[in-house]
């Protein structure tokens, strides 16, 4: 029997038919394989996200329950009470300025760190890592005992003769809590970012006479945006929305909309006003990560 006798299979013809199915059964494995996720996602957020959006229209009853029949936009009046908007437009300055603070110290950092030799770099990245090894409530209980009256930081502008600094309960300790809470997360996307930058541009661009400032203007800032947008709206988003840091070191001063939210469902029972400051504030969130995923998380 020669070659030519031997059966020869039939290979399968790629029709557009055969290939749609293909499509649809990668589809199907892929939904499969994400199934659990979907579920999480339903049972701990969509869920609970609907709950809070129906306790938004309820009404307050006069002794203190929630009327889920009456239906009403009473809570959304509220907002703009003034008391509202005074604690609204703080929580959203300190956030800006705790964003603004996390970029101006983060980016020297980020860009510092990645360009050192692959063995500095990993001993430096531990080091922003570190902070993640202990338990958020615990270091904010230290920064407490570091700016109380009688912690190291008074004690230390005692020696130097330029006495008590009250630096606790304030804007100012809040400020501070936030931006060493929320520093890595500024840190790590704008390391990414510039990490992939070709440096030869820089290069190029110093050879095209343009100083240290044009050369970060117009060809390092542009190139690392996505880490900046990114970097940005993960400080910005939990700075807004933070309770333990402005309860711990700013006390009953410094109240802020996360405080403010804890104080409508424990203290006055108000849990329609509750929950559409809750609504709104995360209305926010996932804004600023719709603008996070369209504009940062894809380039990095």
């Amino acid at each position: 029997m020669t070659a030519v006798d031997h059966p020869v299979e039939k290979a399968v013809e790629a029709t557009p038919e055969f290939e749609a199915a293909a499509i649809r059964q990668e589809r199907r494995r892929g939904f499969l394989l994400a199934l659990p996720s979907y579920a999480y996602l339903i049972l701990f957020f969509a869920i609970p996200l609907v709950i809070v959006v129906v306790y938004s229209f309820a009404t307050r009853n006069r002794f203190g329950g929630t009327d889920l029949a009456g239906w009403n936009l009473d809570s959304y009046a509220k907002l703009g009470e003034p008391i509202v908007r005074d604690i609204l437009f703080r929580s959203v300055w300190l956030a800006l300025i705790t964003t603004v603070i996390c970029l101006v110290i983060g980016y020297p950092f980020a860009y510092f760190l990645a360009t050192r030799s692959p063995t500095v770099r990993n001993v430096m990245m531990v080091f922003v890592m570190i902070p993640f090894w202990t338990n958020f409530l615990v270091r904010n209980y230290a920064w407490r005992v570091i700016l109380g009256n009688d912690g190291p930081l008074t004690k230390t502008t005692e020696f130097l003769g330029l006495g008590e600094q009250e630096i606790l309960f304030s804007q100012t300790a809040v400020v501070l809590g936030l931006v060493y809470g929320y520093l890595p997360f500024m840190i790590l996307p704008l390391y990414a970012a510039i990490e992939r930058i070709d440096m030869r541009l820089l290069e190029a661009s110093r050879d095209l006479y343009a100083n240290g400032w044009q050369s970060f203007k117009q060809v390092l800032l542009p190139l690392s945006m996505p880490g900046v947008i990114a970097g940005s709206i993960l400080c910005f988003v939990p700075s807004l929305g933070a309770y333990v840091t402005p309860e711990i070191l700013g006390g009953a001063k410094t109240t802020l909309l996360g405080s403010y939210i804890v104080t409508q469902f424990l203290t006055a029972r108000n849990w329609p006003f509750g929950a559409a400051l809750s609504f709104v504030l995360m209305a926010v969130m996932l804004t600023a990560t719709i603008v996070y995923f369209r504009k940062g998380g894809r380039t990095l």
